[in-house]
């Protein structure tokens, strides 16, 4: 990138942000203050006029309590734009929050976004678009399991191999890296959403309870896991019974919870074995000192890396603070962008980088 005096004076001033637009939340990271905004990627709309009447936190709270004419949505699907005009309207909310972390008014923001490493064109074009009506300067794009490896402090530019697999809302995004390319990738639709929609489904069929997408989310986070526990656990679920029509609670084992998930975790741990399958035996020898690392916030279901390590025969752990990863790694791309430009994701869009 040749040196230009002017972009590097207004980039000195800026409001320099990494973004990791989530399927299920949405981070910012402002250079110099670290993170900043970790909210819900909740919106909710009347649906009539379409506009958005809360976001983020105030959104999810929402969620399953909304009045006939308010709908609360996620405009993102796995890890991509489903609602084009909602994600705008978020993301000049997230931006706008962020411009309020400076005491002085600053430039419009250069913007670095982690984008699913299998999104297509039309895809990258759609996050590229809504993040510059959102009033962003500048944007580019970093697959997520380049960005998420940044954010863990993997050694990504080394020849020694390494691995990351970053596990959020929507996607689980594997990667094996060497010498700062990607050497083989894999974006799989399966991570954190699906772990909720087993649990929904597992609970409706067994007990004809049916429960909502926050109750889902909360047997996962306290009770969910891939691998046995040391001292299995039990919660209370609450929901309507779908034969009475009456509310009902009942108590669940977390032996239960795991036996709901199994498929879509033996998914994630095939789709793994797959990408070492394909990868060179000399990366596959560095792994067995590197290990493999998990990020995102699906990395943090208990007994996920005991899994994983039993299965493919290497350590993995858990980078810290998993969830930040990404948002971390896009934060560090604009701070010496030169030495990064290799790893941003070109746009096909007249000819120019994105």
């Amino acid at each position: 990138m040749a040196f230009d005096p002017f972009r590097w004076l207004l980039g000195l001033f800026s409001l320099d942000i990494g973004i990791d637009l989530g399927t299920a939340n949405t981070l910012v990271n402002v250079r110099g203050k670290g993170i900043v905004i970790n909210e819900p990627s909740w919106v909710t709309i009347d649906k009539r006029t379409r506009r958005p009447i809360a976001i983020g936190v105030q959104a999810k709270e929402m969620v399953g309590r909304t009045p006939t004419n308010v709908i609360a949505i996620r405009p993102l699907r796995d890890g991509v734009i489903s609602e084009f005009e909602i994600t705008h309207a978020m993301l000049e909310y997230f931006i706008s929050k962020a411009h309020q972390q400076s005491i002085v008014p600053m430039p419009r923001p250069r913007v670095v976004i982690g984008i699913p490493s299998g999104a297509t064109e039309v895809e990258k074009r759609a996050v590229l678009d809504a993040a510059s009506a959102a009033g962003a300067r500048e944007v580019f794009l970093i697959e997520e399991p380049r960005a998420a490896a940044l954010g863990a402090g993997l050694p990504v530019s080394d020849v020694r191999g390494t691995m990351v697999v970053d596990i959020g809302g929507g996607t689980t995004e594997v990667a094996v890296m060497s010498i700062g390319e990607i050497v083989v990738s894999r974006s799989l639709r399966v991570a954190g959403d699906e772990l909720d929609q087993d649990i929904i489904n597992y609970i409706r069929n067994k007990y004809n309870l049916f429960i909502g997408e926050r109750m889902a989310e909360q047997v996962k986070i306290q009770i969910g896991s891939a691998y046995r526990l040391p001292e299995e656990k039990t919660m209370m679920v609450r929901g309507r019974n779908l034969i009475s029509g009456l509310p009902e609670s009942l108590e669940i084992s977390s032996v239960e919870i795991r036996e709901s998930m199994a498929g879509s975790v033996q998914v994630i741990v095939d789709t793994i074995k797959d990408a070492l399958d394909e990868a060179p035996p000399e990366i596959v020898a560095d792994l067995i000192e590197t290990g493999i690392c998990l990020a995102g916030g699906g990395a943090q279901l208990q007994g996920l890396a005991d899994r994983l390590t039993e299965e493919l025969h290497l350590r993995v752990w858990v980078a810290e603070d998993p969830m930040t990863c990404v948002a971390r790694g896009a934060g560090m791309i604009l701070e010496d962008l030169e030495r990064y430009e290799k790893f941003l994701v070109s746009i096909d869009r007249n000819g120019s980088r994105g």
